[in-house]
């Protein structure tokens, strides 16, 4: 429980807000995982101001791509949780879907002649990376993750979990071949195993009905030219912000002394709030919000002051990719680089840094043995995650929470009272610290592992 407490069975509740962006987004639940088992669709903001788009198009298409797997998260978080198992535990990998459907079962994308498309491709899984292609097209790359890019062009997209881009794609003149595209769903942390990891997906893009298939030789991975956040520049050209806080996380996985396995980042792993939604304690505690223990420990509390400009440096001692998305804010992805240690020398041409005017999106991939800074201002008060979301890796506790400008906050919003009756009816707090308690009395809250 992070803004609010959950929805329980056979209620509803409406959200109403003010959209002040375009782009391609999706909405997912975030109570026990719930994205996972398909608590989740897409969400596309259309601009009403056609002249400001990187490139102009005909008409759009949204791609939506899942894994689906035969068994709920709950399953997979339990073989996790289990005694004496390995790490990563041996899990059945996924089926992938396209727009809903069985991946080799998806609808034709018709192209005509001459035109140009919008395709919005959207990676709603929960674990798995898709790579996308149309062989023998270009794809020229206009948005991620909500924010319009200068146009990129690129072979094909390598989208993690959360991720989304749009890509504007030439059609050819002639009728005279369809082609296909490919999907393809793998995970790079577990071992490949012929028809499963990679799974492999075609669609059809159809120029005319009949029309035969072109097919092209296939060409490695390594030689396709994929999309890289340096790479990219914000369209409006806003330049590169100056840091006034840095913020270090490491990412680390071990076990515990409870002999379960978590990944933390830096302090201990989060585990979400059961007894008061954290933006309910900012709103009643007045002053003390701004006192980090009040949240308690595993609820991995940092507090920003209104405007900072933050620089977040993460690095990923790990031997797995994560895909880490920030809430209520789009951040400049300023530069990457392998970790320098002892056993690890990075040389200048290892480090990428931003190339005139950083970009900026909402979700980015840390590599193993990498780092990534990212730079955002603090001008959204409110209670917002940074998590991993690959789902199983955030229900392990590979997530923080950023309390911003919670003297704003009080001042300048109001929690519905619905929703508060709503928590009460479940028995839920809706004042009070992470323990739902006043002052610094955090009893009540379980400790934390250690």
């Amino acid at each position: 429980m992070v803004t609010q407490c959950p929805i329980p069975p056979g209620a509803n509740y409406t959200y109403e807000y003010y959209l002040h962006q375009t782009g391609t987004f999706w909405l997912h639940g975030h109570t026990t995982h719930q994205n996972a088992d398909g608590l989740r669709a897409p969400l596309v903001i259309y601009d009403r101001e056609n002249n400001k788009r990187p490139m102009q198009y005909d008409d759009d298409y949204l791609i939506t791509l899942e894994d689906w797997y035969a068994f709920e998260i709950a399953h997979q978080l339990n073989e996790i949780y289990t005694l004496g198992q390995p790490f990563p535990p041996p899990l059945a990998f996924p089926y992938g879907l396209i727009n809903g459907y069985n991946g080799n079962d998806s609808h034709i994308i018709n192209f005509t002649p001459g035109k140009r498309y919008r395709l919005r491709v959207i990676n709603m899984g929960t674990t798995e990376w898709w790579k996308f292609r149309i062989p023998g097209h270009k794809l020229n790359v206009i948005e991620a993750d909500g924010i319009y890019s200068e146009p990129l062009p690129v072979d094909g997209l390598d989208i993690g979990p959360g991720q989304r881009y749009s890509v504007v794609v030439q059609a050819f003149d002639s009728d005279e071949f369809n082609y296909n595209f490919n999907a393809t769903l793998y995970a790079s942390f577990t071992e490949r195993t012929p028809g499963m990891n990679p799974r492999y997906y075609n669609g059809l893009v159809q120029y005319r009905d009949g029309a035969p298939v072109k097919h092209f030789d296939t060409i490695s991975d390594d030689d396709v030219v994929w999309p890289s956040d340096l790479d990219l520049r914000a369209f409006d050209k806003v330049p590169a912000l100056h840091p006034t806080r840095l913020i270090n996380f490491s990412a680390v996985g071990r076990v515990y002394s409870d002999t379960f396995t978590y990944i933390s980042l830096n302090k201990v792993p989060y585990t979400p709030p059961t007894i008061i939604p954290t933006l309910f304690t900012v709103m009643s505690t007045k002053e003390l919000a701004h006192d980090e223990s009040i949240y308690g420990q595993q609820t991995q509390a940092y507090v920003l002051q209104k405007d900072d400009v933050i620089e977040l440096y993460m690095e990923n001692l790990m031997i797995m990719v994560h895909s880490m998305h920030l809430h209520g804010h789009a951040f400049q992805v300023v530069e990457t680089g392998p970790i320098h240690n002892d056993t690890n020398t990075a040389s200048p041409s290892d480090i990428h840094r931003y190339n005139g005017w950083p970009m900026r999106r909402d979700t980015f991939a840390i590599h193993p043995g990498q780092y990534v800074k990212i730079r955002f201002v603090a001008d959204n008060p409110g209670v917002w995650l940074f998590h991993c979301h690959m789902a199983t890796h955030e229900g392990m506790g590979m997530v923080v929470t950023f309390i911003e400008a919670p003297d704003v906050l009080q001042k300048t919003q109001k929690i519905p009272d619905d929703l508060k009756q709503m928590c009460l009816r479940q028995g839920f707090k809706v004042s009070g610290n992470g323990a739902g308690k006043e002052g610094f009395d955090l009893s009540g809250l379980p400790p934390a592992p250690q």
